[in-house]
């Protein structure tokens, strides 16, 4: 099965960097959304079927966790699941997140072994 992905950062790069390397680690992607703040995320997944949300958490316009907010906060989205990939340095602050239904953290540098790992995990796919 493969899965419909978005990719929320405000750095191209960055977004381009977790496309490749969703390719790398051979995570199955159908399509693979971005967009550069979380108020373009949230039109993404109303114009779009999504499967897993990558996003920042340092944004302008609208961050990671108001974004995230918002999702939880929609009864047609609260079920897709939200992991942050970020450079936060605070593994307090990420373990909050998650208490407040983000599904995941990778940190800044990540591998291909990261993502795979944690897409698999976070959507119950057998790690192959």
């Amino acid at each position: 099965m493969a899965f419909n992905i978005l990719i929320v950062d405000d750095s191209a790069v960055t977004r381009a960097m977790i496309r490749r390397t969703l390719l790398m680690a051979q995570v199955p992607v159908a399509n693979c959304y971005e967009a550069a703040d979380g108020a373009a995320g949230l039109e993404v997944l109303n114009a779009h079927q999504v499967d897993l949300v990558l996003a920042d958490l340092h944004m302008p316009n609208m961050g990671g966790v108001e974004m995230t907010q918002h999702i939880l906060a929609d009864d047609a989205k609260r079920h897709v699941p939200v992991v942050v990939v970020s450079a936060e340095p605070s593994t307090q602050r990420l373990e909050a997140l998650k208490k407040q239904g983000v599904r995941g953290c990778i940190r800044k540098p990540f591998t291909p072994e990261a993502i795979r790992e944690m897409v698999n995990q976070v959507l119950g796919v057998a790690n192959g």
